[in-house]
């Protein structure tokens, strides 16, 4: 609290100032804003093993009490699940002032793990903490009172800096950008439906550089990307190239343009591989094994962005994979080989090319592994097992 311009502050708010600056300059965990959380702070982090920490600062004095706080803290926990698509979602609430006839164990709860700290010295004494929080003592030393206030603002300055730092980063992933890749697709796509028609050789171009196995396993390997290229009417073009500028836009400007390029031609080559594995003898064309490629890398790309994406995946990206992948089994002549080979492409491919921010090195390596593992089998498939 401040009077007469002076901080003061009691033993209790200390700690909780030094386990915020802990949980959110050191272990990168976010504030989340509840309505109808007083005196608690909650904290999330998806990639931690305890994906929410709770400092409670509320006195809690008796078991009834204690009870009503975990039934409110599941409903809470319970919402952010479906939000954020989680299945499990492991919570430790840490209570600042906890009534002496409150028995912890007794009460704990499958993924609702309570620790009690009246000091700071109980925190090095908890099992949880020296599990999956070891260095957390050693951040939480006690001060002196003539420090408590250069204490209280070089923690604030330093929780306030790490805040303007994530702010920066999400405003360099989902801040607009000029999609320069996807009007250039968009364009040759286009070229590649009106060029052949306005010479007359439309018939030609596609016997050419269509999606067919036979050619293709006689040596015509490019057929596996310029099928890509090439639409079988002005409705079939017009419909892939307008959910390539829905999709693209926005995908190309959260991941990056060497990384959209590199999601797009994998998933096109796939998808072209899985469609002549599935039907050899039946020529294919179309951008839609490529589009739904970026949908499998947006799905991944909203998976670690899940906090800020949550509700657009279940409600836009997700029915939108599905609803297209059920009307390619029910209408008739809609390549869904390509479709299923492209989505599993551009969801390991951009495995493989990392999530600004949020893939690690051994993410990214498994990623690629995956990915030529993947391209492998299809290769195999397409020119050895398949006659």
């Amino acid at each position: 609290m401040i009077e007469n311009n002076v901080i003061n502050l009691s033993p209790k708010h200390m700690t909780a100032m030094k386990l915020l600056h802990y949980f959110i300059t050191e272990k990168n965990y976010t504030p989340i804003i509840l309505q109808g959380a007083e005196d608690e702070i909650w904290l999330e982090n998806l990639e931690e093993d305890y994906k929410i920490v709770r400092i409670v600062l509320r006195y809690i004095h008796n078991e009834e009490q204690y009870k009503f706080d975990i039934f409110k803290t599941n409903r809470i926990i319970k919402k952010i699940k479906a939000k954020t698509f989680s299945l499990k979602m492991k919570t430790l609430s840490i209570f600042l002032d906890l009534g002496s006839s409150v028995d912890l164990e007794e009460l704990e709860t499958k993924n609702l793990t309570p620790i009690q700290v009246n000091e700071e010295k109980d925190i090095k004494k908890d099992k949880v903490v020296q599990t999956y929080y070891p260095d957390l003592p050693k951040r939480l030393k006690k001060k002196s009172a003539p420090d408590e206030i250069a204490m209280f603002v070089r923690v604030t300055n330093e929780i306030n800096e790490h805040n303007r730092k994530d702010q920066q980063k999400m405003e360099d992933v989902f801040s607009p950008k000029l999609p320069v890749i996807t009007y250039t697709l968009i364009l040759i796509n286009v070229l590649c439906y009106l060029v052949p028609i306005l010479v007359g050789r439309d018939g030609e171009f596609f016997n050419s550089f269509a999606v067919y196995g036979p050619f293709i396993k006689m040596g015509q390997y490019y057929r596996l990307i310029t099928g890509a290229f090439l639409h079988a009417g002005l409705v079939h073009l017009l419909f892939n190239m307008y959910a390539l500028w829905i999709i693209g836009i926005q995908l190309e400007s959260f991941i990056g343009k060497w990384r959209y390029f590199l999601v797009y031609f994998f998933s096109a080559i796939t998808a072209s591989l899985l469609a002549i594995v599935i039907h050899s003898d039946v020529a294919s064309v179309g951008a839609s094994g490529a589009i739904f490629g970026l949908l499998g890398a947006l799905l991944y790309f909203g998976y670690h962005y899940r906090v800020y994406l949550g509700n657009v995946m279940k409600s836009q990206i997700i029915p939108v994979i599905v609803v297209n992948l059920v009307l390619g089994f029910l209408m008739p002549g809609v390549d869904n080989a390509a479709h299923i080979g492209g989505l599993i492409g551009g969801c390991l491919i951009m495995i493989g090319a990392g999530v600004k921010y949020k893939s690690s090195t051994f993410e990214r390596v498994n990623g690629m592994i995956t990915s030529l593992l993947y391209l492998s089998f299809l290769l195999y498939m397409a020119f050895v097992f398949v006659k």
